[in-house]
């Protein structure tokens, strides 16, 4: 069995990682390749080509690196028309992906979409791009099921495979910790770090005893970063984020997977969202949803504080963040529990199962 995987962003690796343990304890002879990041090479997937040559976000920002990244798309369609998986699955990264699923459904290859793009949040119509390009989706949350069905797109809610690892920890003790994650990618850090590192500076002058940890996907941009916090008492750390997580009493985090992590750890968070001046022109006209965190979109209402490009400044966060750090957080914290109990079903096994029946459908 020959299984193709393609994650471009550091989140569809983490997720995929999962993904790649369960297939291979189904079938420990499959084998697994395609574009794939660190925890999916760890996960016995053979990387062909590298998550860190596509991983880039906002519009503008894949101008800049636009070239390269579609060499490489070329080159993962080229391939896979050459030497045929019995199934392509895309991780997340739709932009990307849906193309590569279009050419080799066309070439016969059968295709999954893992991780539904937010079609239920914006830019609705891609649903016609979809259903060219993919034959099966594998849905992490249930509400988006709905949104397939209603449009005759195949789709099967598998659950998260986060929340089989990631659970609400017990017995906290606060420790006046906090913790900074301003994201994987360089546009997103150097969006964000700027106006995290101001939220520090006015919560260290109202409250001397705070302590500020700062935690890195990878080490690719650690000197920038190193530069930037120069002079402030920010411990940086490399790819410990669950564990600094757990230990902390807030964390200030980049809307995204990152932000979901938390959620299943149930740990108080304040989300922030910020993108360049051009590309939020044209994100925010695409959006139509009122909850942009997934914390909130998956209950269904504003349980988290989202803080949108402009409100996202240093002001605003160190506000949000002190009022939480000063507040009993239970009710939030119980809220955050039933996140775990919505996504946890054993996913990467369900995905697994799903896959291999998939492949073996005639």
């Amino acid at each position: 069995m020959k299984i193709a995987l393609s994650a471009a962003e550091t989140s569809g690796d983490l997720i995929a990682s999962s993904l790649v343990v369960a297939l291979k304890n189904n079938d420990h002879h499959c084998e697994i390749d395609g574009l794939a990041g660190d925890k999916m090479i760890e996960a016995g997937c053979n990387s062909l080509w590298h998550t860190d040559e596509v991983n880039v976000m906002g519009l503008s920002e894949v101008l800049k690196k636009l070239p390269s990244v579609l060499k490489l798309r070329t080159k993962v369609t080229n391939h896979y028309i050459s030497n045929k998986p019995d199934v392509f699955i895309g991780v997340d990264s739709p932009d990307f992906n849906f193309r590569i699923e279009h050419s080799l459904k066309k070439e016969g290859v059968k295709t999954i979409h893992f991780i539904s793009p937010s079609v239920w949040a914006w830019r609705s119509k891609r649903i016609k791009k979809i259903k060219a390009s993919t034959d099966l989706i594998l849905c992490l949350f249930p509400f988006e099921v709905d949104f397939f069905t209603k449009h005759n797109q195949k789709a099967i809610f598998v659950g998260h495979p986060l929340a089989e690892t990631l659970k609400p920890r017990q017995k906290y003790k606060p420790n006046k910790s906090v913790l900074l994650m301003p994201g994987s990618r360089e546009s997103e850090i150097k969006t964000l770090l700027p106006e995290l590192i101001e939220a520090v500076k006015v919560m260290q002058s109202r409250d001397s005893e705070l302590t500020f940890n700062l935690s890195l996907a990878n080490a690719n941009h650690r000197d920038w970063v190193e530069k930037s916090i120069e002079g402030l008492s920010i411990k940086i750390s490399i790819g410990d984020a669950h564990k600094r997580i757990i230990d902390s009493d807030l964390v200030l985090v980049a809307s995204g997977t990152a932000a979901l992590e938390v959620a299943l750890l149930a740990v108080p968070m304040v989300v922030v969202y910020k993108l360049s001046y051009l590309s939020y022109q044209i994100v925010k006209r695409l959006l139509n949803t009122k909850e942009v965190s997934l914390p909130n979109k998956i209950l269904g209402k504003r349980v988290v504080p989202e803080l949108i490009q402009n409100d996202a400044n240093g002001q605003n966060i160190s506000d949000h963040a002190m009022t939480l750090l000063g507040s009993d957080n239970s009710e939030l914290v119980s809220e955050l529990e039933k996140i775990h109990v919505l996504l946890n079903h054993d996913s990467s096994s369900k995905s697994a199962e799903a896959i291999i029946e998939f492949i073996n459908e005639k």
